[in-house]
Order: C-alpha cells, then sequence, then structure tokens
C-alpha cells in the first residue's frame, strides 16, 4: 500500500531537537573522515577490513527489549525501559552503558516496516543518544554472560515534536581490544507511538477474538442409550485448563472489547466433557473421563464474557473453504456439508452459550480469496467474507488505508482485514523481546492510519491467526489494551464495520484463482480427503434406512463429516487422513452388528422342508425395512418357495437375533448350495451373503414307484406260497383218509378215485418214489404191474 509522504503536522521539529541531532552529527564528521583516509592509505586492503568489521561491529553485542512501560506515552509520563544485554564476541567488552535514540518522525507506514527490516547502527537514522544520568553502565560484559538493564527516561527529555510514530533505538556502546574507541556494539529498534492529546476522529477498530482448536471428538460413542461420547484423546482438557491457551483466551478477551469468533465444535466439545465422556487410549480401548467440572467452568466463564457481547459463530468445525472450493467442489455432496455446517451453527452457540450469534461471515484461511473461494463461502448462506488487505491488494495511488467494508458483486461484501496488523503476532512471542517490539509496532501502524487523514473516518479490521498460542494471546491482549487506553482509536464492532460506507478508491476487485499463495495451496485437503467422505457418507446412507431411530447415528456422523473438513486439518496431512479411516471403520463396525449367522450343512429329509436363517442385530436400536433373500443356486433340484428365491422383511429388536424360515421343495437327492442375502428396502445389498449347502436326502416319485412295485410283487409272491402249502395240507390229510380204507377197515363208504397228477411218472421196475404232500394229485389211475388178460388193452 502506498502511503503519504509527509503527514500532516510532522514537518516541524523543536529548535532544541534540531541543534541536539546537528551537534551530533559534527561530532562525528572527524571520526568519519578519519575512516575514509584510513581505507586509502597505504595498505588500504587492512584498514579497509578495519572498517568492515567496525560497520558490522554492532552485531557483537545482543540488545533484547523485555518490556518498554508505557507502550504510548502522553505528557508527563516517564518511560522505562527494560531488557538483557549479551556479548556474542569472543573478547570481552569494556567500559559499555546502555543508553536511548529516538529517530526521526517515520513518514508512512511503509517506513515502519522499512525500519523494523534495518540491520545494524546508521548515526544518521538512529538519531544521537539521549546521554547523561539516562544510561546504565557496565564496566566489562564477559563473552556468552547476559545482564540486565532498566532505564527510565521522563517523555519530556526524548524532545519528541509532533504527533506521530518515532523510531526509538536502545543501543549498547563499549571498547574491545580490537578497538579502543568507544562504538556502538549492539542495538535494538522498536517503535514510539506519540499521541498525547485525542485526534478528532478516531479510528473505528474491530479486532477478531478466536476460539477455535482442532478436532477432538470422534463419530464413536459409548455403549448404551446415553451415547456417551468418546474423544481422540485429553488435548482439549489442557487447553481449558488454568494455563491452557483456551483458558487464557478466554481470561484475557473478557477483559477487551472485541469480537468473539467461535467454532460451534469448540463448544459442543466443551459441552459433551461436562457430563460422562470416554477418552481413547489405544484402538479398541477407552477410559472414563474426570474432567467434567474443568469444562463446566470454563463453559460458565464465556457465558459470563459473551453476554451482551458481538458473536460470530464460524460453520461447525470451521470447514475449509479454500479446500472445498479448490478440491471438493467436483466430489458430491461437499458443498451440502458445509450448508448442513451453517445450519447447526446458531442452534450450538445458542443451546451452549444462550446468546444469538451472527451467522452472515466467513472466514476463509488468512483471509486468502479467489472467484472460487467467494463463491463457495457465500454458498451456505453468508453474504460477508473476512479477506485481507494482502489478498484483495489496494491500488498504488492510494495514500491512506481505506475502509474494510468492499462490495465486491452478487450482494457480497468483502470486509477486509489490515494485512499488517492482523500479523503483528505470529512470531514466537515465548521471547519478551520479541512481544514487547510486535506490541510497539502494532501501536504504530495501527497510529500511523490515524495520522494519514485526520478529517476521514475509517473502519479497521484486524483478523489474527485462529489458534494463538497462549505467548501470543498475551502479546495481543498487552496491545489491544495499550491501543483501547490511547487516544486514537475505538472498538467497533464487526457488523458495524461491515455496514459502514465502502470508501469509493478502495479496490474491490477479487484476485484470480493464480493469485492465491502458493504455501497455502500446498496445506490444502486434497480431493481424495473429500471422496472419502463421501464414501462413508454413501454407506451411512445404506446404514440408515434400517434403523428404527436414525438420528441416533445420522446426527453424530453428520458433525463428523464436517470435521473431516476442518481448517484446522491444515499442515497434518496424516492426522486428517488418520482420522477420516477411523470414522469409515468405526461405520463398518457398527454396519456389522447387523449380519447374517454363519451357517453350517443343512440336510433335508422330505420332500417339502423348511431351512430356518438367523439375523442378529447387536445395535442398541432396532432395525426394520430389512429384507432376507434365500437363493437356490440349482433351482431344478432345490426351489425355494415356488421359485429360485423367496424374500421376507424382517424385523429384528436391538440386542436380539430373529430365525426367519424359508419353504423348500426337493425334487432331487444330493447338495444343493444356497445363498443368503440381505436387502434394504430400495434393492440394495447389506452385509456381505451367507453361503451354506443343503444336502436332499427325500424320496422322489420315481423311486417310489419301483419301492412299491418290488414290494408289491414281494407281497404277491408270498400270498402264492401261502395258498400253495394250504392246499398240499388239504391233500395229505384226504390222502391219509384213503389209505386206512384200502387195509380192511371197512367205513361203509366208497373210496374216492385218486388224481392221475398226484404220482411222478417213474421207471418201470423201479422202486417207487414217496410222495411228497405238496405234491398234486395225478389225474390219472396209477398203472398195474401184472400181466394184463385177454381182451385187455395194455398201456405202454
Amino acid at each position: 500500500m502506498a502511503e503519504a509522504a509527509d503527514i500532516q503536522g510532522m514537518s516541524s521539529s523543536p529548535a532544541r531537537r534540531w541543534l541536539r541531532r546537528t551537534g551530533a552529527l559534527l561530532a562525528g564528521a572527524p571520526l568519519l573522515a578519519g575512516l575514509l583516509q584510513l581505507s586509502t592509505a597505504p595498505g588500504g586492503h587492512a584498514a579497509e577490513k578495519t572498517f568492515v568489521t567496525d560497520a558490522t561491529g554492532s552485531s557483537t553485542v545482543d540488545v533484547s527489549l523485555n518490556s518498554l512501560s508505557p507502550s504510548a506515552p502522553t505528557d508527563g509520563d516517564t518511560i522505562t525501559v527494560s531488557g538483557t544485554v549479551r556479548n556474542n564476541g569472543r573478547q570481552a567488552v569494556t567500559d559499555a552503558h546502555v543508553g536511548l535514540r529516538v529517530g526521526t518522525a517515520l513518514s508512512g507506514r511503509a517506513a515502519i516496516d522499512d525500519a523494523a527490516k534495518r540491520t545494524g547502527f546508521n548515526e544518521y537514522t538512529d538519531g544521537a543518544e539521549i546521554g547523561g544520568k539516562y544510561v546504565e553502565e557496565f564496566s566489562r560484559l564477559a563473552p556468552g554472560v547476559a545482564q540486565t538493564f532498566s532505564i527510565s527516561v521522563p517523555v519530556k527529555e526524548l524532545d519528541l515534536g509532533s504527533d506521530g510514530v518515532y523510531q526509538l533505538g536502545v543501543s549498547l556502546s563499549g571498547r574491545t581490544p580490537a578497538a579502543s574507541y568507544e562504538q556502538v556494539l549492539g542495538i535494538q529498534r522498536t517503535f514510539l507511538p506519540w499521541q498525547p492529546d485525542p485526534t478528532d476522529t478516531r479510528t473505528r477498530t474491530t479486532y477478531l477474538w478466536p476460539l477455535i482448536s482442532t478436532t477432538h471428538l470422534t463419530a464413536e460413542t459409548g455403549p448404551g442409550e446415553q451415547q456417551t461420547p468418546v474423544f481422540q484423546n485429553d488435548d482439549l482438557t489442557k487447553e481449558i485448563s488454568p494455563g491452557g491457551r483456551l483458558e487464557r483466551m478466554l481470561a484475557l478477551g473478557k477483559d477487551l472489547d472485541v469480537t468473539w469468533v467461535i467454532d460451534p465444535d469448540l463448544l459442543a466439545s466443551v459441552d459433551a466433557m461436562t457430563r460422562a465422556y470416554q477418552i481413547k487410549t489405544g484402538d479398541t480401548t477407552t477410559t472414563a473421563g474426570k474432567d467434567q467440572a474443568i469444562a463446566k467452568q470454563w463453559l460458565a466463564e464465556l457465558q459470563e464474557a459473551v453476554a451482551d457481547e458481538e458473536v460470530i459463530a464460524l460453520p461447525f468445525a470451521d470447514p475449509d473453504l479454500a479446500s472445498l472450493a479448490h478440491n471438493g467442489r467436483t466430489v458430491t455432496g461437499s458443498l451440502s456439508h458445509l450448508k448442513d455446517a451453517t445450519d447447526v451453527a446458531a442452534d450450538t452457540v445458542e443451546t451452549v452459550l444462550h446468546v444469538e450469534p451472527d451467522t452472515d461471515f466467513a472466514w476463509p484461511v488468512e483471509g486468502a480469496v479467489d472467484p472460487s473461494i467467494v463463491k463457495v463461502a457465500t454458498s451456505a448462506g453468508a453474504d460477508k467474507v473476512i479477506a485481507r488487505s494482502d489478498s484483495l491488494k489496494e491500488s498504488t495511488s492510494l495514500t491512506y488505508t481505506p475502509n474494510a467494508a468492499r462490495p465486491i458483486g452478487g450482494g457480497t461484501t468483502a470486509v477486509v482485514a489490515d494485512a499488517q496488523l492482523s500479523t503483528s503476532f505470529q512470531g514466537d512471542m515465548t521471547k519478551a523481546g520479541n512481544s514487547t517490539v510486535a506490541v510497539q509496532r502494532f501501536l504504530a501502524h495501527s497510529l500511523m492510519i490515524t495520522l494519514q487523514n485526520t478529517g476521514k473516518q475509517r473502519n479497521i479490521v484486524i483478523a489474527p491467526q485462529r489458534m494463538p498460542s497462549v505467548s501470543q494471546a498475551q502479546t495481543m491482549a498487552q496491545a489491544l489494551t495499550a491501543l483501547q487506553d490511547g487516544s486514537w482509536a475505538e472498538s467497533q464492532e464487526l457488523a458495524e464495520t461491515a455496514a459502514a460506507k465502502p470508501d469509493p478508491a478502495a479496490s474491490t476487485k477479487v484476485p484470480s484463482a493464480s493469485a492465491y499463495p502458493s504455501s497455502l495451496r500446498k496445506q490444502e485437503l486434497p480431493t481424495p480427503a473429500f471422496q472419502d467422505t463421501q464414501d462413508t457418507e454413501s454407506d451411512l446412507d445404506r446404514f440408515k434406512v434400517i434403523l428404527t431411530n436414525e438420528s441416533r447415528v445420522v446426527t453424530p456422523f453428520g458433525r463428523t463429516f464436517n470435521r473431516e473438513m476442518s481448517a484446522s486439518w491444515r499442515g497434518r496431512t496424516t492426522e486428517a487422513q488418520s482420522y477420516r479411516e477411523d470414522v469409515q471403520s468405526y461405520l463398518d463396525n457398527l454396519a456389522a452388528q447387523v449380519r447374517l449367522i454363519e451357517k453350517s450343512e443343512t440336510k433335508l429329509s422330505g420332500r417339502s422342508a423348511t431351512i430356518p436363517v438367523t439375523v442378529q442385530n447387536n445395535l442398541v436400536q432396532g432395525v426394520d425395512k430389512l429384507v432376507l433373500r434365500l437363493t437356490s443356486k440349482q433351482p431344478k433340484r432345490l426351489e425355494i418357495g415356488d421359485s429360485a428365491y423367496s424374500e421376507q422383511i424382517i424385523e429384528v429388536s436391538g440386542g436380539h437375533s430373529q430365525s426367519v424360515k424359508f419353504d423348500t421343495n426337493a425334487n432331487a437327492n444330493g447338495e444343493v448350495a444356497v445363498e443368503a442375502q440381505l436387502f434394504t428396502e430400495a434393492g440394495e445389498k447389506y452385509g456381505p451373503p451367507v453361503t451354506f449347502d443343503v444336502n436332499v436326502t427325500e424320496i422322489t416319485p420315481t423311486v417310489m414307484l419301483v419301492i412299491a412295485g418290488g414290494v408289491l410283487l414281494l407281497v404277491l409272491a408270498g400270498f402264492r406260497m401261502y395258498t400253495q402249502r394250504k392246499r398240499a395240507a388239504a391233500r395229505q390229510a384226504q390222502e391219509d383218509a384213503s389209505g386206512e380204507t384200502a387195509t380192511g377197515e371197512p367205513d361203509g363208504t366208497e373210496a374216492v378215485p385218486a388224481d392221475d397228477s398226484a404220482e411222478e411218472p417213474r421207471v418201470q421196475g423201479g422202486p417207487k418214489e414217496p410222495e411228497h404232500p405238496s405234491d398234486p394229485t395225478p389225474d390219472t389211475a396209477p398203472e398195474s404191474a401184472d400181466r394184463s388178460g385177454t381182451g385187455e388193452r395194455v398201456d405202454r
């Protein structure tokens, strides 16, 4: 951003100050001339090397500025500067002292940045030392040894001129064995905002105070009706415990005029901790959480802090808008998750904090935007996008910082945060020196914005990093406290800043996709990540249709899908993938709780029989609208019902099993493969099939006819044998009766002629064979062996 060459009221300086600095320059002129002569004298190479050593000698001692109070002084104040000095050289420094130097007033915001980058001592820009009693002396600084200092100087001794931002240097001067004359061996620069009287027009400043964390809750819930939530680890407890990051953010923020920007997932997670919850300790093991009191305390303090304050609710789990725009739009269902995350955000904040949040704002990572990001950001209902000035850059012809609000078309407003103010606290703030310099630089930029045009009202937004560390949060709070106590800025809510009249000279052109920072693009969730989420959702859709109370599963998984797209996964690719895999694995495990019981070989011993198939439901809730189909692989040999397969709709209560019987008809003996498969009501397969063999041992109609014929023949043969024996017995009885009459025992009856067939033919003259009772009676009379008489016919 271009800055004005001069700032109103800064061109004049007190005469005393001019004389002092002119005298310092004149006093240094002989030394400078001597050095120049040495560089051209015989042996000039050695002299030149000495000059270079002297020029870089200001890095010999490290000067750290640990505190500066007050950060923005006014008339009558006394500035106290404290810090440490450490000799980084190999030789001791003697006759040393620390003093303050005030440079000239800086001309604009670019001059502040230039001064912050400057290294080494420069007599012209760093100014003369305020000597006298306002120094701290060290007789000797041993190598590697740090010593502390503290200097207090009345503001009137600094000879500050008109309102503005001055460079303040803390330098250490001394001697070394290599250079016996006094020189500056170390210097630390910072900035001193000087605005003793309130400005006519104060800059309205909105500072976003983010309460955002990483993903903590899993998709899993404990057994039973209560659905006990399961956390990935105990990290959230550490964050909300005394001294933790989120505890510090809350404690510091409640004393500041800020706009709270909250991820509803954080609230939902802490709220879950107020009741029974579990913490994963392994792949399949958990332990009971015990920090309900800490969670309740943190929520109670947050409810008190945000009461009657502006609260901006981000979409649930803070989805990565840039990743969605660049990699997720082509995956079906991804944008619908953003809409769900936005819809549930307000309800979550209202339920937990009892305040009505504003859900009209979208916040891409680091405020970097392009047309696709804006389109995705507003697709879920937001009409304001929090961008940043290093993305939506101003024209070089603009000499001041414009208002934050910019219309960018389509009814969308870009609320552009100031990049320099927003990134002031991104470094390592654990070091007091870094923190102090960051605070002073922040205040310097803030005052310079106001002084660019004191007659023009400005509305500025500051959007810091999403998850500041404890030290960063403390530094932010220190800077904001000084700003709010200052005389050139006043606090304003984000909604008011967004509604302010746009500056007609401000840029409204959204940069192209090619301008999106490559460093940020490398951190985005890849397309396969969104595809994983979609695959899991498809599996959930097949699972939920069989549930009697699908909300017990759909709601926690829906929030989990939001968590899978969180911006907090940036830079943590492995962890993000592991989280998605765990979600899929858990869903697979749930779906597997409704299954078919494996069957061994089944035997059928009749033409018609039933085959039982058992469905087991180990879920807490019941399942219905589930179709069980039994299919014969050889329907010509074994029919299920009247065809190759049969289906039945089943319902199984939670924690129960149910056996379903299918009628079968066998047409042949032998083994037949049968498959049992569950289907949803829509006809999609549910779970793996169960295949088993049916061994048919029933008697077919053909076999029955053959067996019946054989039995009949056996019966007839037996009956014939029975009748023959009965008749033979009767003839034997008659023969016995005839034999008794021939022996002379008259009985007064005639003999019954014998049957000719009763005797077998025999050879003449041979012995007579005995008769058997079963032999038939002969139908002719037996032949006589005697010679026949005359006239008698003889049979031959």
